[in-house]
């Protein structure tokens, strides 16, 4: 018997569980609310917002404010000297360092060690539940396991405390069992300089039988790309021929899948999308042939959705769970064991189904353009995007887009530069797909580029090789959990990459 077919019998039990956000989205939640409000009771925060007194999402919400990182940021730096009691009882020990705010370069979440098992962790074990569950063929554990993962650092000199990617995070805590299935080693997966993580970890995993990879679709490619080039072969499914499955997150996979597919031709490969951000494991593929993700409704983690539109109104029309409409965009509001309460994440998604509750990421709240009204969202981005790459066959690394407000021509129009893995025989053509799937597909950004009157044709500016990488390696920020910014309202970004790419 394979080793997957033993091991498949400790998920039978939680996989019978899921079945619950089938028809008991709404209860789940409620539990989760009670839960942590119950928990949280005697703590600063808890006692501020009268914990001790809510009995319901109604007096929860009414007592307690919605929160920017910027407003509990004295509270998680308190948390982070050894305070206990702030946000979350007792002491966090970890903080998951992220992408900054406009204020700060770099933001630190707490992830105390019931959000380590009862979310980061729990939405580990049902990644692995629900793909065995589809794919009762599976050999997943007769194998190894590519894990990559970012670095940490000491948190100050408080004992025993640090700060780093939640990936490093993860693979410091993990149960010391897993490291029997994954690859690399520990010391290598937590190193801090990218580039020789990468030449380290494609020379420890060439020669191993790995059956499954997690991590962030560019990273992974980069890494896979040096085991190729190591091996000698042409393909992947030719130095792991039990490859079957990426489990992926961080970045949209629209722009990487075909250089995937390419890179392992094989009917039998599989990829599945997981949310797992800094702040929660929030939602993962429980249907490959579905883009859509399930929420996952019974961690430590608790809903809420502000309309887009009426994100920045004074009194937006804040709804829990099963106030949502399918088809609307949503900022994502969470309250978690890990002391973030009504926490405005900064992404925005899309329910395309309620029974179970399943969604599409559509973007970041600060991640898109509306310079002159055409609300251009990420979503849309990866949409034309792929429209133009499958109708030119070019093929793209990396991209990022702001608004020109006025050239010396009094023009205005939206600049791209982007990183072509395989370019378009003509830049100007897969130009016009783009602005046209865009136009077909945002009906404001159609409006604005009526008759070239408010927008102008979008401009592309073919970046260098590396370009991109070079970029995030000056910030000090190669690898990891790092993206590139996709849109920007700003040219914060592109003007830095435009002078790098002189």
């Amino acid at each position: 018997m394979s080793v997957t077919r033993i091991v498949e019998k400790f998920f039978y039990k939680r996989q019978k569980e899921l079945d619950r956000h089938l028809n008991e989205a709404g209860a789940l939640q409620q539990e989760v609310l009670r839960r942590l409000i119950e928990t949280a009771k005697n703590t600063e925060f808890g006692a501020k917002h009268l914990f001790g007194a809510t009995r319901d999402y109604a007096s929860f919400a009414q007592n307690t404010p919605l929160n920017t990182y910027e407003d509990l940021k004295g509270d998680i730096e308190r948390m982070r000297r050894g305070e206990r009691d702030v946000l979350w009882p007792g002491t966090v020990r970890w903080f998951a360092k992220s992408s900054g705010t406009t204020n700060d370069k770099s933001k630190f979440i707490p992830v105390s060690d019931q959000g380590l098992q009862r979310i980061h962790y729990a939405g580990g074990t049902d990644t692995v539940a629900l793909y065995l569950r589809d794919h009762p063929h599976s050999r997943l554990f007769d194998g190894k396991a590519l894990i990559l993962g970012g670095s940490h650092a000491p948190n100050y000199n408080f004992s025993n405390s640090l700060v780093g990617d939640l990936s490093a995070i993860l693979i410091e805590n993990i149960n010391p069992l897993v490291n029997l299935v994954r690859v690399p080693k520990k010391r290598t997966a937590l190193l801090s300089d990218f580039e020789i993580k990468r030449e380290r970890i494609a020379r420890e995993t060439v020669n191993k039988n790995v059956t499954n990879l997690s991590g962030v679709p560019s990273w992974m490619l980069s890494v896979l790309t040096r085991v190729l080039e190591i091996s000698g072969k042409s393909h992947l499914n030719e130095v792991w021929p039990n490859l079957e499955v990426f489990f992926h997150g961080g970045v949209a996979f629209t722009p990487y899948r075909q250089q995937y597919e390419e890179l392992i031709p094989s009917g039998s490969m599989h990829y599945m999308e997981t949310y797992n951000a800094s702040e929660g494991f929030f939602g993962q593929q429980d249907d490959l042939s579905d883009p859509s993700m399930m929420l996952m409704l019974d961690y430590d983690i608790f809903y809420e959705f502000i309309p887009m539109e009426e994100l920045h109104e004074e009194h937006p029309n804040i709804v829990p769970l099963t106030g949502v409409e399918i088809g609307r965009n949503y900022a994502m509001v969470i309250s978690t064991s890990c002391g973030l309460w009504r926490y405005i994440i900064g992404d925005t998604i899309t329910f395309t189904s309620k029974n179970p509750y399943k969604f599409v990421i559509t973007g970041r709240t600060k991640h898109f353009i509306n310079a002159f009204g055409e609300e251009l969202i990420v979503d849309n981005a990866e949409k034309g995007l792929d429209y133009a790459c499958k109708q030119t066959g070019a093929e793209v690394l990396e991209y990022t887009a702001a608004p020109v407000f006025m050239d010396n021509h009094a023009k205005c129009r939206h600049q791209w530069i982007i990183e072509f893995a395989k370019d378009p025989d003509d830049i100007n053509h897969f130009a016009q797909l783009l602005d046209q799937k865009l136009q077909e597909i945002n009906s404001d950004y159609e409006a604005k580029r009526y008759k070239n009157i408010t927008l102008q044709h979008l401009e592309i500016v073919k970046a260098h090789h590396n370009l991109f990488n070079n970029w995030l390696k000056a910030k000090g920020k190669l690898g990891g959990q790092h993206k590139v910014p996709r849109l920007y309202n700003s040219r914060r970004f592109i003007d830095e990459l435009l002078e790098l790419n002189q």
